[in-house]
């Protein structure tokens, strides 16, 4: 039996949760959330809990049973609470800013990048233009975004420049050493 399967998902008082064959709507404070799961897959609603359950114990039931309780409860707590990913940017005269709903992204290249967000994601850019947070209601959409910005300019191993993840370690390499002789 699958352990993270077999929990049963709390609900929060303002949140709304509709089933209707496989197709599961959530609403709450934050937007509304919908997907679709698997048919073989049972969702059922039991006062304040949501419970999960598959018809068998065949391999892909097994990896649909947690996968489909983990992108629910994603759902509830995205619709509650929201999800949020911080990116540092690092370097000699690499910035961010706002224009309007769009962000900017200098990023040493002969030209700034231009980064329109998909509709229920926001940026917010603290003073000083060194920090990005996405966020939104989709955990799955926000990974994405980040990640799109991340990949403009990843961190390079030398000197550390580039956009990464807050709290990301980046291994660093040995530059070149002088000559030794000849």
């Amino acid at each position: 039996m699958s352990r993270i399967g077999k929990k049963p998902i709390p609900i929060p008082d303002k949140v709304h949760v509709e089933i209707v064959d496989n197709q599961v709507t959530v609403r709450g404070p934050k937007g509304t959330l919908s997907r679709t799961f698997h048919p073989d897959i049972k969702i059922e609603q039991e006062g304040k809990f949501l419970k999960v359950q598959r018809p068998t114990d065949q391999r892909t039931h097994r990896a649909l049973h947690g996968l489909s309780r983990a992108l629910l409860a994603n759902m509830i707590i995205g619709v509650s609470a929201g999800y949020s990913k911080t990116l540092e940017i690092e370097g000699t005269g690499y910035r961010v800013e706002m224009q309007g709903p769009k962000l900017m992204l200098y990023l040493g290249y002969s030209h700034p990048i231009e980064f329109a967000p998909p509709p229920g994601i926001t940026f917010e850019v603290p003073k000083g233009g060194r920090t990005v947070t996405v966020s939104g209601v989709d955990k799955e959409l926000v990974g994405e975004i980040a990640a799109r910005i991340r990949r403009q300019r990843p961190p390079e191993p030398y000197k550390g420049k580039g956009i990464r993840y807050a709290g990301e370690q980046v291994r660093r390499k040995a530059g070149k050493t002088g000559k030794v002789g000849k």
